[in-house]
């Protein structure tokens, strides 16, 4: 076949031609994301239980789901949350569950439940999707919050049909309702209950059809239409009669409202009430194609919003993936080039040009696969593609310089081209396969770090084996084409005659020497070497070298996250908000003046109200405030100095409990500290809580420490009083009238447009406020009669916890928290806690158990499976050395490169101020499929000239300097594709630098220690008597 592709005038550029084709048509519909997909399957069960606090869930909710679902297969984690009037089960799934069974099984488990309260709505069970926020859409206007409303259903409505965004959800609003809120003194005058009065605004508001009528020429349909849609409508309802028969209507007991459920549920963009249109992505959409739409659809309203109305994008998250991609896309060419330039040095321009040639063949074959198995272009895949670029390159320059060696034996260059390729196949095919072997076994990473790391063999091990297929079948053709038109090239510029005569000089001179030099004192050098190596891993383990399991992201997004105690009002967690925002208007001013061309730091300022990520819990107590700041590539500020700045600021606020400072997180791993406590006695976990806060917090570079558990509000305990039973009343009265009061009841859902609204019966809140009434408070006995409630009930006072977690059965609470990698990582923190201070708490609290989770967790995860793979990776590898070499010894020197690498990984991160992190581990687990060519190069030479009865010592020599030029232009085109993206100054490269830092160091001093390290191997095998001949195998 490689004769056949090698002489025939146009297969070979038909298959290239097949390749770019298909390559180019798949960039137009592959799937562009900041990170693969790497969070695990989730099945959630919820149940809504009005009114009830949060130990009435647990015991009536969650431990009756838990039981049920608890002999079900393939459950990695079950957590079931329970908070004010509703629980929440959510059912980690391992990789052997089906969902689509697990959803049926999981349903038909909680359906069977037959002792829930029937109180209780419907429980749902859905699978969680956990979409991707791509970004959001700020409307604000001058008008009420029901017209604001009205208006973003519309816009979404706009944005789904016109623009085809298919995730959008309006965000700002609670459910929308009319509140019809009664006098509690006309209520008492009348002798009706609330739920009395709910009940007649139901029977009076009636839509239904009632038939139809057949007369001989035309029917018709009865229709019933008595809804009333408006609050007005709403108003001449009659709920009763006066002493004197007149007619009561609704007006004359109650004011009824348009308005939301709750206050504290809005939205200030940038000091104006707002709505926000938060635009997501599934698994299967691209997020910069949903930017565009959702840019075009902006622009097109703001040409048409009414007066007043403002539009604009906020919380774009998909910028941070523009700007990675634009990134790596033009570091990428650039080690295109580099590479190209490289080649150039060694070879003629068309010879390197038909070898460059054939990296956007073998890159665009690879996205066409890409595209067809599912993969998407992220941060990692191109991390892979732009490994391959130098990788690729060690085939072409092997093929090369074989095709070179025959020419100077005089062969024709159609003879040449056929043989020279022929020649290295079994070569070549093997460096493939060692380097499969490697990347193979990283296709199989555990964790959320894994599911994103995997992207890089999955994308290499693609375009390597299309780079095959492109060395032996299509750049024979374009070498011997190459070749016949070489007569009118030009003669090498001068510098480049120069550089090569050096090259021989130093290669024929100073190796020779320094490598004959090695063998004579080869024990000091390995010894030397080994040294090395052991400073090199005592600076991990001294600490010099920190270990981080993700590098940081910076983002365009900077947030406060606000808790103040439960029970605090709308009015004090506004003032806090206002203090904080009023800080970052002044910074904004202040840090404005560093930027270029006048640009603000600060584009927007959101304010929500009842949102905050870490409070796992709802209440006007909790806001967020974030900050849209410029672009990381236009901005000289970085975030975290001026998040930092802002904290120091704000200072010290009396009010919340918990003030954190922070940018969203983005990337697997989970939070940087995350421990959990389980305990049957929520007191003593909450004491262990706040124990093990008060360790975190004396750690310099951590910050933000909290945990999810905290009180509620106050609770008023009602019970019967003894001898109620004779006003004949019961707790299910009492209990009933009182939520109907206080809680509200729905007397009436309608459809008014695209919405649902309720209609909710209440008291008057500034009624219901006050205790002495609530003393007062009528209960309506069956016939008519009223007794206040402090007559027939007890009013106790109580607090209880606003939340309750259980984790695979067992009360739990999570103590998580931030920290800064510069100064301490938390594989350190989690270390020091388990060895200091554990123990004291196990002593302390008897019973306690810890997990210990997040990035930690998710890093040892990883590492782990990387480990076990990269285990067997190597024993592939040596299986395939072992095969071709036949030999259980020679595998062992050809593989002495891989540690040698180790040694350049540790002090390229040392000497650039990164941590180790799983990217770099990935970095060195890939240098093994790259390093061990080199090795395989020198050894055959080796061999070759110990069979031809050389001294092992003369044999060492003459291979180190006669595969120098391939072993040296082999690392230096693999370090050439990535050099840019290792002197990248930019931000959004330093999620991928450690990556870097570590192929080119270790190939760098592999390289180096290579020449000299396997020469000396040998020299002592040789000492031992362990080098031998190799027998033919057809003797």
């Amino acid at each position: 076949m490689i004769r056949f592709f090698s002489r025939h005038p146009t297969a070979a550029n038909l298959l290239m031609l097949m390749l770019l084709i298909l390559g180019i048509s798949s960039v137009m519909t592959i799937k562009r994301e900041t990170f693969p997909e790497f969070t695990p399957p989730y099945i959630m069960a919820a149940v809504v239980y009005p009114g009830a606090s949060p130990q009435e869930v647990e015991e009536s909710i969650c431990v009756r789901m838990e039981d049920a679902v608890d002999g079900l297969a393939n459950i990695e984690e079950t957590r079931c949350e329970a908070i004010e009037g509703s629980a929440r089960l959510t059912l980690k799934l391992n990789s052997k569950a089906d969902i689509g069974r697990m959803l049926v099984d999981v349903q038909t488990q909680i359906n069977a439940i037959n002792d829930f309260p029937d109180e209780i709505e419907s429980p749902m069970v859905q699978e969680l999707d956990w979409n991707e926020p791509v970004v959001d859409v700020a409307i604000s206007a001058d008008t009420t919050w029901p017209e604001l409303k009205a208006y973003a259903e519309k816009l979404k409505r706009i944005l789904k049909l016109d623009y085809d965004v298919s995730l959008v959800d309006v965000s700002g609003f609670s459910d929308h309702q009319f509140r019809v809120e009664l006098d509690l003194q006309a209520v008492r005058q009348l002798g009706i209950s609330v739920g009395d009065i709910a009940e007649q605004i139901k029977r009076q508001n009636v839509k239904l059809p009632s038939g139809n009528i057949e007369t001989t020429d035309k029917n018709f349909l009865i229709r019933f239409d008595e809804r009333r849609i408006t609050p007005f409508e709403l108003e001449s309802i009659v709920v009763g009669s006066g002493p004197n028969g007149s007619q009561i209507r609704l007006r004359d007991i109650a004011t009824i409202s348009d308005r939301f459920e709750l206050d504290e549920q809005k939205v200030y963009f940038n000091g104006h009430p707002s709505a926000l249109l938060k635009i997501s992505k599934n698994k299967e959409d691209d997020a910069l194609r949903i930017k565009q739409k959702v840019s075009e659809f902006v622009a097109d309203q703001k040409l048409i919003a009414p007066d007043g109305v403002t539009l604009e994008l906020t919380n774009d998250l998909s910028s941070v993936l523009w700007d990675r991609l634009t990134m790596m896309l033009k570091n990428g060419w650039q080690g295109i080039v580099l590479v190209f330039a490289t080649m150039w040095l060694f070879f003629s321009f068309r010879y390197s040009f038909w070898v460059a040639a054939g990296l956007p063949v073998a890159f665009l074959g690879g996205l066409f696969l890409m595209a067809n198995l599912g993969l998407s272009i992220n941060i990692m895949s191109l991390v892979g593609l732009l490994m391959a670029i130098g990788i690729m390159m060690d085939d072409a320059i092997v093929i090369a310089e074989s095709v070179a060696s025959h020419l100077d034996k005089g062969q024709s260059i159609d003879d040449a081209v056929i043989n020279g390729v022929k020649k290295v196949f079994p070569g070549v095919l093997s460096s493939f396969l060692t380097t499969i072997c490697i990347f193979g076994s990283l296709l199989f990473l555990d964790g959320e770090m894994g599911a994103v790391l995997k992207a890089v063999p999955q994308v290499l091990i693609l375009v390597l084996i299309l780079s095959l297929v492109e060395a032996f079948l299509i750049l024979p053709n374009h070498l011997s084409h190459s070749l016949h038109n070489l007569k009118g090239e030009r003669e090498p510029v001068k510098f480049k005659k120069v550089l090569l005569e050096k090259f021989e000089r130093f290669r024929n001179e100073q190796l020779v020497r320094a490598v004959t030099e090695v063998v004579e004192y080869r024990y000091a050098f390995l010894g030397s070497v080994a040294a090395l190596m052991l400073i090199s891993v005592a600076t991990i383990a001294g600490g010099l070298l920190k270990f981080q399991p993700f590098p940081d992201l910076d983002g365009d997004i900077a947030e406060v996250r606000i808790i103040l105690p439960p029970g605090a009002s709308l009015s004090q967690t506004e003032r806090v908000v206002e203090k904080i925002v009023a800080s970052a208007e002044k910074l904004n001013v202040e840090w404005s003046e560093k930027e270029e061309n006048g640009q603000t730091l600060v584009k927007h300022i959101t304010s929500q109200f009842n949102v905050n990520a870490d409070a796992n819990e709802s209440g006007p107590h909790i806001a967020t405030v974030r900050l849209d700041l410029l672009g990381a590539e236009t901005r000289n500020a970085l975030i975290d100095d001026f998040v930092a700045a802002w904290r120091e600021d704000v200072g010290e606020l009396a009010d919340p409990v918990s003030l954190v400072y922070k940018q969203p997180t983005m990337g697997p791993g989970g939070r940087a500290i995350d421990i959990r406590i389980k305990h049957d006695d929520l007191d003593e976990l909450k004491s262990a809580s706040i124990d093990i806060q008060q360790y975190l917090n004396q750690f310099d570079g951590v910050s933000g420490v909290l945990d999810d558990m905290r009180m509620g509000k106050e609770e008023i305990l009602v019970k019967l009083r003894s001898g109620a039973e004779t006003y004949g009343v019961n707790g299910q009265m009492i209990a009933g009238q009182l939520r109907a009061a206080f809680f509200g009841q729905t007397a009436d859902e309608i459809q008014v447009g695209v919405e649902n609204i309720s209609i909710e019966v209440r008291l008057d809140k500034t009624q219901a406020g006050d205790l002495q009434q609530l003393a007062n408070f009528p209960i309506i006995l069956s016939d008519g009669s009223q007794v206040p409630l402090a007559t027939v009930a007890t009013l106790d006072f109580q607090r209880n916890y606003v939340r309750i977690q259980r984790i695979d059965g067992l009360r739990t609470v999570s103590v998580f928290g931030d920290i800064d990698n510069h100064k301490i990582s938390s594989s350190a923190i989690v270390a020091q806690l388990r060895k200091e201070f554990a123990p004291e708490l196990l002593q302390k609290y008897p019973g306690l158990r810890f997990d210990f989770e997040g990035e930690a967790k998710d890093a040892a995860k990883t590492g782990a499976s990387m480990g076990k793979g990269f285990l067997l990776g190597l024993f592939g590898v040596f299986a395939i050395l072992s095969f071709q070499f036949r030999s259980y010894l020679e595998p062992f020197v050809v593989m002495l490169a891989i540690p040698l690498a180790f040694i350049g990984v540790v002090w390229g991160h040392l000497l650039l101020g990164h941590s180790l992190s799983m990217p770099s581990m990935m970095g060195f687990v890939s240098l093994a499929g790259i390093v061990v060519n080199d090795s395989i190069l020198l050894v055959q030479y080796i061999r070759h000239h110990v069979d031809e009865g050389d001294s092992v010592y003369d044999s060492v020599v003459k291979a180190s300097r006669e595969r120098f030029r391939a072993v040296f232009l082999t690392s230096m085109t693999t370090a050439a594709g990535l050099l840019p993206l290792l002197l990248e100054t930019s931000l959004q490269a330093q999620v991928i630098q450690p990556l870097v830092v570590s192929i080119v160091f270790g190939i760098f001093a592999s390289t180096l220690l290579v020449l000299f390290m396997i020469p000396a191997a040998y020299a002592v095998l040789a000492d031992f008597g362990l080098v031998h001949k190799h027998e033919s195998l057809d003797a």
